[in-house]
């Protein structure tokens, strides 16, 4: 889903505006990390092996062909990565077919800023259909855009995603904030030069410069992502 529609920006009282909004998926909107870790384990299991608990902190928050890529290498397993590939998205759709949670304070924070009108970006390192089948749950209509890991050459860690969806709103990646669940996602969105507010969901994210942390999107309004705008990178949160 793409929009050539301007972004319309958002005014804090002293002038600075706020151009856009980037959201994460996995993890950030919907509570989907452990359908991914379910998925995987179910997959590996398919092939023959047990997957330890303690390569879940590695493979979570980064795109499939990074985590599917370590998977195979650990195991040993005699797959190729794109087959691979398929048999994770096959079992991970199957699971949110069936509905997914949203986080807790998503459909409050998306209708606050579709009612402000404020131009709203899916930006996600899954694939393509896993992103629409998970609009089912979210709502197209909140999104001017979406972005999915397969529509780019490169896609997290790599600042691409929130340059491209900067770009293709009309707006300045400085003037955009972005909320994003693991370091993965956050590094994304700082190396574009966006505001990031980090909302840690499998594993920590410690403060840094310009980064603001908080607990959950229940913490999360028009008004506090207005105010990321305006102040200093100097400032840790």
């Amino acid at each position: 889903m793409t929009s050539s529609i301007p972004a319309i920006g958002t005014r804090t009282a002293d002038g600075a505006t706020l151009q856009a909004v980037f959201l994460d998926l996995d993890g950030t909107l919907v509570d989907t990390e452990g359908f991914w870790w379910e998925a995987e384990a179910e997959v590996f299991a398919g092939l023959g092996h047990i997957l330890d608990d303690a390569h879940r902190e590695v493979v979570v928050g980064g795109p499939m062909s990074r985590s599917a890529n370590y998977l195979i290498q650990v195991t040993g397993v005699d797959i190729s990565l794109p087959e691979l590939s398929v048999l994770l998205n096959a079992a991970f759709l199957a699971r949110i077919r069936r509905g997914v949670p949203l986080m807790p304070g998503a459909r409050r924070l998306l209708a606050e800023l579709a009612a402000h009108e404020v131009p709203t970006a899916l930006v996600s390192a899954s694939h393509r259909a896993v992103v629409d089948q998970m609009l089912h749950s979210l709502g197209p209509e909140h999104f001017r855009l979406t972005l999915a890991g397969d529509d780019l050459v490169r896609t997290k860690p790599h600042p691409d995603p929130y340059l491209t969806a900067a770009a293709r709103l009309g707006a300045a990646p400085e003037r955009c904030a972005v909320v994003e669940d693991t370091l993965t996602g956050v590094t994304a969105g700082e190396a574009a030069g966006c505001r990031v507010v980090a909302v840690p969901s499998v594993t920590p994210i410690p403060p840094a410069v310009g980064r603001t942390v908080v607990r959950s999107l229940e913490e999360v309004d028009l008004s506090f992502l207005r105010s990321l705008i305006t102040e200093s990178r100097g400032d840790v949160h």
